[in-house]
């Protein structure tokens, strides 16, 4: 399966938190009111742990689906959603840096966010195509909620039901059970992480809820801390984000250490970081929701916290899958559009440009559907494909990786 690296955000922002960081490092926690409740709302989670809320801007009556997304270091809207809606874009002297370019930033200024009982005024959004993210989950995504909106507010994720609440900035009482990470900020937040492969090494991550993926790491960072074990056999995938895709390499290292938590065989992307989004030698990758997804968080950006304590898929499996093939969901079909040479999708005779029609009886569709079907290592799994208007049935051995 192909991860869901989006994009990250290089927009120079004024880090001004709502209680001022330097204030609350000399007043002790109790001097501070205690945080008020806001509202609560449900999110939807797709593959990959990504979150995606529902929310509105301005006076139109469209809802809208936004990305919750740490790894943002602002607000965007979708450039066909602004569009649509008749917003006026302004180019910008900024810039935004994804996998796969860098572009100029066009800005809607001054609008209106609708939350479910919340609404915050004068929020600035940038633009970019999202039409790609929208072909990956199936659902039109129309913008990504970052650093603009979470650092005005405390946000608690519960994983397990599916619902986020809001709270005012101040004294905040963490559940029991759990772990306090205390990153360091630009717009995202920085996080130490203990790894271990062929050898233990520390190094600082991005903590990304808008990643789908468990681990990445850069390939400069791996050739200068010679952690990955040489017995390991990447497999090449494909990664989308800001302007278009991008070749990675997939495998497994032994375990992550994230505060007192250890995980083991962790799936992880080396990313050829050809524009720098993971930051090295400063950063060594980042850390996906697909990780992440198995705690319940406070996402404490006023106090410069993070709170995780482990949720009811702390102990789910991890995906080992591999097919080779990427699927996107186009014009209301789901299309195989990459194909990668010698994997398991090539060698079953599967080509780019295959609608795939079912997949193992299933007829939904349904792109999230399809793709929780291949996650099926080591098994044989039955798909009918449409090539040239004509249907096929074809055999597809997933592979696991290792």
């Amino acid at each position: 399966m192909s991860p869901r690296l989006l994009l990250r955000c290089s927009i120079s922002l004024l880090t001004i938190l709502a209680v001022d960081p330097c204030v609350a490092q000399s007043r002790t926690e109790d001097e501070f009111p205690p945080a008020k409740f806001i509202t609560r709302f449900p999110y939807q989670q797709f593959s990959g742990g990504i979150m995606v809320v529902r929310a509105t801007i301005d006076d139109f009556p469209d809802t809208l689906n936004f990305i919750m997304d740490t790894g943002s270091g602002g607000i965007s809207l979708d450039s066909l959603t602004a569009e649509r809606h008749h917003l006026k874009t302004i180019l910008s002297d900024k810039t935004v840096k994804g996998i796969a370019g860098i572009k100029p930033v066009r800005y809607v200024y001054h609008q209106t966010l609708h939350l479910p009982g919340l609404t915050v005024d004068n929020m600035d959004f940038h633009t970019n195509d999202y039409e790609i993210l929208s072909e990956v989950y199936g659902v039109q995504i129309d913008g990504i909620i970052g650093y603009s909106f979470l650092r005005q507010y405390i946000l608690e994720v519960d994983n397990d039901s599916l619902m986020m609440k809001v709270y005012s900035p101040g004294r905040f009482r963490y559940p029991r059970g759990g772990w306090t990470l205390r990153p360091d900020f630009t717009t995202l937040p920085i996080i130490p992480l203990a790894i271990r492969d062929d050898h233990r090494c520390e190094d600082h991550f991005y903590f990304d809820t808008g990643a789908g993926l468990c681990f990445l790491m850069s390939k400069n960072f791996t050739a200068d801390s010679a952690i990955l074990d040489r017995k390991h056999k990447p497999v090449l995938t494909e990664a989308e984000g800001l302007g278009g895709k991008a070749l990675m390499s997939l495998t497994v290292i032994k375990a992550l250490h994230l505060g007192p938590y250890v995980f083991h065989q962790v799936p992880t992307y080396i990313l050829d970081d050809e524009y720098n989004v993971t930051g090295y030698p400063g950063l060594g990758g980042l850390l996906g929701n697909d990780l992440l997804r198995r705690f319940n968080l406070v996402i404490n950006y006023p106090f410069r916290e993070i709170y995780i304590v482990p949720n009811g898929h702390y102990k789910d499996l991890f995906d080992y899958s591999y097919t080779g093939m990427s699927i996107y969901f186009i014009q209301g079909r789901v299309m195989i559009t990459d194909v990668q040479k010698n994997s398991p999708a090539s060698q079953a005779g599967i080509q780019s440009g295959d609608e795939l029609f079912a997949v193992d009886n299933n007829f939904s569709h349904n792109i999230q559907v399809y793709k929780n079907l291949l996650q099926n290592a080591g098994n044989k799994i039955r798909l009918i494909v449409f090539r040239d208007g004509q249907p096929q049935l074809i055999t597809l051995k997933i592979r696991k990786i290792s």
